[in-house]
């Protein structure tokens, strides 16, 4: 996976927008103004993905390119590392995991307001 394609797919998802409030390396996705995804665009080397707390802890075990999220609450955010060793596919597994899990913590308002946005 490279930048361009993370991007894209990211982007690819209802209500999504991207923004820089880190400063003009971070990029980082939200959804309805809650973040799930965030990069450095000179370095792509990591992604930071929001994870439920107990499937966390298990892809930390199984997977050596998955930590525990740098600069994030370490409970509910992993780093993922893109070195090769994890399929795109799965990455956008995860990512789809992270996005799902804010849009499921979301006021009924903002979900309604976000599947208006068909």
């Amino acid at each position: 996976m490279n930048i361009e394609s993370f991007r894209d797919y990211c982007l690819g998802k209802k209500g999504v927008v991207e923004t820089f409030p880190f400063g003009e390396n971070t990029l980082v996705f939200k959804v309805m103004n809650k973040m799930f995804a965030l990069t450095d665009v000179d370095d792509f080397q990591s992604v930071n993905l929001k994870c439920d707390p107990e499937w966390a802890i298990e892809l930390r075990e199984k997977y050596a390119a998955i930590i525990p999220g740098y600069h994030m609450n370490k409970k509910h955010w992993n780093t993922v590392l893109i070195d090769g060793s994890l399929s795109d596919d799965f990455v956008q597994k995860m990512i789809d995991h992270s996005y799902k899990l804010v849009v499921s913590k979301l006021p009924l308002l903002l979900k309604g307001k976000l599947e208006e946005n068909k």
